[in-house]
């Protein structure tokens, strides 16, 4: 996971990471996803044949319900020997340069529920990530499986933006009530980054301009049209040539969590007059500011107080759009439904995704109905569609998550959730001589780790994401590859909790005492 430390890959690298073994682009630093290429290399079987037959290959057992307050148990030490026999199928079918195989990551999933997940070995862990923060109401939400089981028996698949589906409408009528301000028309999409594309598209419309601001650490995904407001190089690099913008970065606020007011300030002046410096410049061009209230998978990085709304009041004034990212940090994952209006701002445009379908790809981007109208009315063919726009199974799916997360108040609840996290976490982490801090906003956050004597942070981080699985909790590392990044479900129980604060106690203590 990248930040503005790591350096421009070379020529040779880039080459490497396109045409070689599997490298981990997902979450892997580049240490750290070579050692795993060569372990699987010399400790796995080589992959078997795209056309093996089917009797040298696993099958699916019979599923066996997972309880979802189910502490893990690990019983074959992971990756078991289904989830290599599988793995193996896997190296045979898909592009190399999607899932990195070593001999001790990953497991192959069979099941979930809840904060539980089982894999083909039979083994369970606690999903402490939510999948990617998908599972913010747990996997498998018995509210979510009968709205899409509904709706199949009804209808699966409708005509996008010719004849609408019922269940497309009332996905975003929903929206519409649940969108702070007047953000009340939206493009519905089916993953993250279509929906940033949506909203460069809608503001190269509504402003004529060209350019994008950005921050350093920002990850809005990795499509050709979002790559250009993401900040790693090392996903930049190959496809420069082809990107939007001009796009210019500039830093991201940040101060330690337990920072006094005047250092807050600091943060935020430095950054501010960085802001302020770019809109002024006409050859940047600048038409839109894309900015998540929380970054992600830049670090788990929370900014001082104040900094939206102050970002916002230098949109306004420059006259250029402000787009709040919040497919990661929306949906009740900060504490609130949307982070941005809990900061007491209405951006221009909004991006939601990953939380939005409990478990269905679903994502939006809305807009008020002035910078909408750029769009101009639909006039037979639409300037942005997709086959599966609205999806009708998807949609049900996104308007009984929406549903759930209101009518059982679980924003509230990951407020409260993430205060006795963080309250967990530094009393048993926070005085490692290995972490730097741990920090968050409701259920999102990091353990940041610093480097060792004899190894890179990144390093030894890697580490302690395989000493978790091995205990039975799957974490993974954002930032530089030296945040541990919490996002659990928010019906995780307490005794979960307390067994994932153990387990990562546990393996920061055995991962620092091995490297020294």
């Amino acid at each position: 996971m990248g930040s503005g430390g790591r350096r421009a890959p070379s020529g040779a690298g880039v080459a490497r990471r396109i045409a070689g073994p599997p490298r981990g682009g997902d979450f892997l630093p580049d240490e750290v996803a070579a050692p795993l290429e060569r372990g699987y290399n010399a400790g796995m079987t080589a992959p078997v044949s795209p056309r093996a037959s089917d009797a040298s290959t696993p099958a699916l057992a019979p599923v066996v319900p997972v309880a979802p307050d189910a502490l893990p148990d690990v019983r074959v030490p992971p990756p078991g020997p289904e989830s290599q026999a599988w793995l193996r199928r896997l190296k045979a079918v898909e592009s190399p340069n999607v899932t990195t195989v070593g001999p001790d990551f990953p497991v192959v999933w069979e099941s979930a529920k809840g904060a539980v997940v089982r894999d083909v070995d039979g083994n369970t862990y606690l999903d402490a990530g939510s999948s990617f923060g998908v599972a913010f109401v747990g996997h498998g939400h018995p509210d979510v499986l009968a709205a899409t089981q509904r709706q199949q028996e009804r209808l699966v698949h409708a005509m996008g933006d010719v004849h609408p589906p019922a269940l497309r409408i009332e996905l975003l009528e929903a929206l519409q009530r649940a969108a702070p301000g007047e953000l009340g028309h939206a493009v519905l999409c089916t993953g993250g980054s279509e929906a940033v594309e949506v909203a460069l598209k809608t503001a190269a419309l509504a402003t004529g301009r060209r350019g994008i601001l950005a921050f350093e650490g920002g990850y809005h995904g990795l499509s050709l049209g979002a790559l250009g407001a993401t900040w790693r190089d090392d996903f930049r690099a190959p496809f420069r040539a082809w990107l939007p913008g001009p796009t210019r970065f500039v830093p991201f606020p940040q101060v330690a969590a337990d920072a006094d007011s005047d250092a807050a300030h600091a943060a935020l002046s430095r950054v501010f007059a960085a802001v302020e410096a770019a809109l002024a410049d006409p050859d940047a061009d600048i038409g839109v500011v894309m900015v998540e209230p929380v970054q992600g998978r830049g670090g788990t990085r929370v900014p001082p107080e104040g900094f939206l709304r102050g970002l916002h009041a230098l949109c306004q004034d420059a006259g250029v759009l402000l787009c709040c990212d919040e497919i990661f940090t929306g949906v009740g994952r900060t504490g609130a439904l949307f982070a941005c209006a809990a900061a007491g701002v209405v951006p221009d445009l909004l991006c939601v995704g990953k939380a939005l379908g409990g478990g269905w790809p679903v994502s939006a981007c809305l807009g008020t109905p002035e910078v909408m109208a750029a769009w101009g009315q639909a006039t037979g063919e639409a300037l942005h569609t997709s086959t599966f726009l609205g999806h009708p199974v998807a949609a049900a799916a996104a308007v009984a998550t929406l549903g759930l997360i209101q009518r059982e108040g679980l924003a509230t609840r990951a407020q409260v959730e993430g205060a006795a996290w963080l309250q967990a976490l530094r009393g048993r982490v926070g005085g490692h001589p290995g972490v730097v801090e741990v920090r968050g906003r409701g259920l999102m956050l990091g353990v940041e780790l610093r480097d060792h004597p004899t190894r890179r942070a990144s390093d030894w981080t890697w580490d302690v994401v395989v000493a978790c699985l091995r205990g039975g909790v799957i974490v993974l590392p954002c930032g530089a590859g030296d945040v541990i990044q919490l996002t659990p479900p928010v019906v995780m129980t307490a005794a979960q909790r307390a067994h994932v604060v153990a387990t990562l106690g546990d393996a920061l203590d055995a991962a620092w005492q091995a490297a020294t």
